[in-house]
């Protein structure tokens, strides 16, 4: 099997999850420039074997897309466009920063650490693509 390639797709900075080959576990990969996002994820496809990317959706607390979704629809053209051969599925991603900082308090991160915003999008990503293996 291939992995599952998970995206929190932000303005600045985005964090990446992938899973085992078995597509079982996802665990956090990184943080990468939103502007190196596309030659990150080249050379990632170029090394693993990756079936399929899923991208994070905002949404609204009344289920209409979120302000960011106008940021996130010219990514996913590129990607589609420079990267056909894998497919995209799209993932409700209300509330995972929230709990992305909640998982570092309950992990025990001390105040400085919690303070990473690319750890949060890293752990974001990953609850992501936990959310869409759980609902697969």
């Amino acid at each position: 099997m291939a992995r599952i390639l998970a995206i929190d797709f932000g303005l600045k900075r985005t964090g990446i999850a992938v899973t085992d080959e078995l597509q079982i576990i996802a665990s956090g990969l990184t943080t990468v420039p939103t502007d190196e996002l596309l030659p990150f994820l080249k050379d990632y496809i170029s090394k693993e074997n990756v079936s399929l990317f899923v991208v994070g959706k905002p949404k609204q607390m009344d289920n209409s897309d979120s302000e960011s979704e106008v940021l996130i629809q010219p990514f996913l053209k590129k990607l589609t466009k420079e990267i056909p051969a894998i497919p995209i599925e799209r993932v409700d991603e209300r509330f995972t920063s929230k709990m992305a900082f909640q998982t570092m308090i309950d992990g025990g991160l001390k105040k400085k650490q919690r303070r990473n915003k690319a750890l949060v999008d890293e752990i974001s990503a990953t609850i992501i693509l936990q959310s869409y293996l759980y609902n697969k």
